[in-house]
């Protein structure tokens, strides 16, 4: 067992220094963004290219945890808040949820924001709907990145204790 988790564990651990990048850019580039200018800003295309990235960074741990501990990922048209669902959720006998009820609601909306950057052209962006995205931001990345090691600590002691 420790050998199927083991990956997977490196993975979420060698994740979140890589996400904490993309947030912390995100966060100081913000500023930036929300000045008034009078051509196409390119601060907004980094911060809303950087959210993009921060949800499927996100996203990819999650469908690994369901690839290889739930072993049940998500079909179909809606499977993107599929699996964002099932990571809330307890599987009996299998693990506990890997985010809160709370953490989910609040990544829908990056979910949301990333079918947008991916669906229309950047020049239509809107700073104010990025604004809420942003203001949860450090506190959800701060519960996110803890939830996210405790489960890898969950799988830790699985290993463990299957050896």
């Amino acid at each position: 067992m420790k050998f199927l988790y083991e990956g997977l564990i490196e993975q979420i651990r060698r994740n979140i220094p890589d996400l904490d990048i993309t947030v912390n850019h995100i966060l100081e580039t913000w500023p930036k963004a929300t000045m008034p200018i009078d051509k196409p800003n390119i601060y907004l295309d980094s911060v809303a290219l950087n959210l993009h990235s921060f949800y499927s960074g996100m996203e990819r741990l999650f469908e690994m945890i369901a690839k290889y501990v739930d072993r049940i990922i998500p079909t179909g048209e809606f499977w993107h808040i599929n699996l964002l669902l099932q990571m809330e959720q307890i599987i009996d006998n299998v693990r506990p949820a890997v985010i809160d009820h709370n953490s989910a609601v609040m990544l829908k909306e990056f979910l949301e924001f990333r079918h947008v950057v991916r669906n229309i052209y950047t020049t239509k962006l809107k700073s104010d709907r990025m604004q809420n995205m942003l203001s949860n931001l450090p506190e959800l990345w701060k519960n996110i990145s803890l939830e996210l090691l405790a489960f890898a600590d969950f799988l830790d002691e699985l290993s463990d204790q299957s050896e």
